[in-house]
Order: structure tokens, then C-alpha cells, then sequence
């Protein structure tokens, strides 16, 4: 699935946005300024007409029901196959129905497990939630948290986004309460809060990361996006110049480098960075949008 291989999604972000919608795409998005007053993703072929399967249902206290009403935009998945529907069924009847907590932990990590292997991210994070409270530690929320992460860098609205982010983000505290050192989750925390009514807090903990690990690629890469958000151009070519001499396959920080140097006016070394990144990825969205921003230096 190029989803999988190639993350982040492929985003068309004009001009005209607002910086803060732009923000909330900051994980997934790849820069195109040729089209005005669009906003499209490519790179994953969505299945915008998926029903709910069959026998899902709600849980109190769910971020979102599980396998219901999720947003087109959000959802992203793999189409389910039969099969795939009917282990979802029988093990969601086995875990409603069984009394033993032990057999519901596990029963809850296969749900998690399959949901996660159809996309279905919220679903995921719900049942890697309640495996994580009956036995909890780092590594059990962060699982859940990473979930519902997912399922927030792909919400198509404010308000789903919202809910996702905050979801993600109580569990990701639970994570730093075990484990204040874990950066990843201190950045996933700061991602959420850019999307939020208060980025600058998100901005910080970033900060916070890249004084802890100036080599943190993670923390590299949103920062560097960051700047090319804010027009802070010269900034981003320092951030994005630094990522790929830490890992010089990083296939976006290669084509996000050659952004800004173009935007920088500095076309040559834009061009060098820009075919570096092409030749470390084959999917076909990622190309093209390649092409387009080598056919903007001529």
C-alpha cells in the first residue's frame, strides 16, 4: 500500500490557507503553490463509499464508535476484505461477551491489531486503550496513543481532529508519567497542540525535543516544516540540511530541503536536493510531485 511505504500523504496547500490549517497537516504534507483555492491528497486511494462492518458497535468513552461514521478524508484504509470483516466480528462478540480479564486483554490486542491493519485507526487506539488500562506502562499507551495519532493526522475536520488530538495526547502523558524521557511522544504531544488553539505550546515542547537531541529527526523535520510555513526559508534549509546529513535517505526531508532552497533562490543546489529525493522513493504521487517542483526552477 503506498500509504504505508511513503508517509507523509501528498498534500496541495495554496497560498491562501490559513497557517494554522496548513499547520495541521504539518506530518503529511508536501507544498505545491501552482494550484489556487485547492486542497487535494494523493498518494492513497481512499475508500470514500466504505460501509461500517458488520456487528460494530459503540463503546462509551470511545473517541469515535468503533468502525462507525469515520470521515472519508480520516478513514484511509485498505478496503476490508470479507475475512477481515468476519475476525472483527467474532472477536468483537468474544470480547463483549467474555467475563475474564485476562482473556479480554488479549482479545483486546488482536482487536487492535486487526483494526490497525485496515487503517482503522481510532478503532485501534480504543481497544489498544483498554488493553493499556488493564495493564498499564509506557510502552502499552503508547501504542494506543500512536493510534489515535494516526487517526488525528488524518482527520478531515476541525472537530474530529480536535477530539483525536486531545485523545492522543491524554494517553501520550500517561506514556511521559512512566518514561519523561521518551521524545517521541513529547513531539507527537507537540504536533497535536500546533493543530490546536495553541500552537506556540506545541512549538516549545519542539524546542524542548531539539535541546534534548539536536539530532532528533522527528523534531527536525516539523520544525524545519514550520519554517517553510512561516516563510522563514533560510530556517528551514538549516533544519532540513541538518536532517539529511543525520540520515541522508530521509525521502521528505530531501524533497522539503529542496523546497526551501528553491524558495530561497537558490535554484542550483534546490535542483540537486530535489533529484536526490526522487531517486529514494518510487511512488508514483511522490514523483510527480517531484517533477512539478523541478519544473518550477527552469
Amino acid at each position: 500500500m503506498q500509504l504505508k511505504t511513503l508517509r507523509p500523504q501528498i498534500l496541495v496547500i495554496t497560498a491562501a490557507l490559513a497557517l494554522i490549517i496548513g499547520m495541521f497537516f504539518l506530518p503529511r504534507v508536501i507544498i505545491n503553490k501552482d494550484k489556487q483555492g485547492a486542497l487535494s491528497k494523493a498518494g492513497a486511494a481512499r475508500d470514500k463509499g466504505a460501509a461500517p462492518a458488520a456487528g460494530e458497535e459503540s463503546h462509551e468513552g470511545h473517541a469515535h464508535a468503533p468502525g462507525e461514521g469515520h470521515d472519508a478524508e480520516e478513514v484511509a484504509h485498505v478496503e476490508a476484505t470479507p475475512q477481515q470483516l468476519g475476525e472483527l466480528q467474532l472477536l468483537r462478540r468474544q470480547y463483549d461477551q467474555e467475563q475474564n480479564s485476562g482473556n479480554r486483554l488479549k482479545l483486546a490486542t488482536q482487536l487492535g491489531e486487526k483494526y490497525a491493519a485496515i487503517s482503522k485507526y481510532d478503532s485501534a487506539g480504543y481497544f489498544y486503550e483498554q488493553a493499556a488500562n488493564a495493564r498499564p506502562g509506557e510502552t502499552a499507551y503508547q501504542k494506543a496513543a500512536d493510534q489515535y495519532f494516526e487517526a488525528f493526522s488524518f482527520a478531515a475536520t476541525e472537530d474530529r481532529s480536535k477530539v483525536l488530538g486531545e485523545k492522543a495526547r491524554s494517553l501520550y502523558d500517561k506514556v511521559l508519567k512512566n518514561n519523561p524521557a521518551n521524545l517521541d511522544a513529547k513531539t507527537n504531544i507537540a504536533m497535536t497542540y500546533i493543530a490546536s488553539e495553541s500552537p506556540m505550546q506545541g512549538i516549545t515542547l519542539l524546542r524542548e525535543v531539539i535541546t534534548a537531541d539536536p539530532n532528533n529527526e522527528k523534531a527536525l523535520f516539523n520544525l524545519g516544516i514550520l519554517s517553510i510555513q512561516s516563510t522563514q526559508y533560510d530556517k528551514a534549509v538549516e533544519r532540513f540540511e541538518k536532517l539529511v546529513s543525520i540520515n541522508p535517505k530521509h525521502v521528505q526531508g530531501n524533497f522539503y530541503l529542496g523546497v526551501a532552497l528553491a524558495e530561497s533562490g537558490k535554484k542550483q543546489e534546490a535542483e540537486v536536493a530535489l533529484k536526490k529525493a526522487k531517486t529514494l522513493s518510487d511512488d508514483p504521487g511522490f514523483q510527480t510531485s517531484v517533477d512539478n517542483e523541478l519544473s518550477k526552477l527552469k
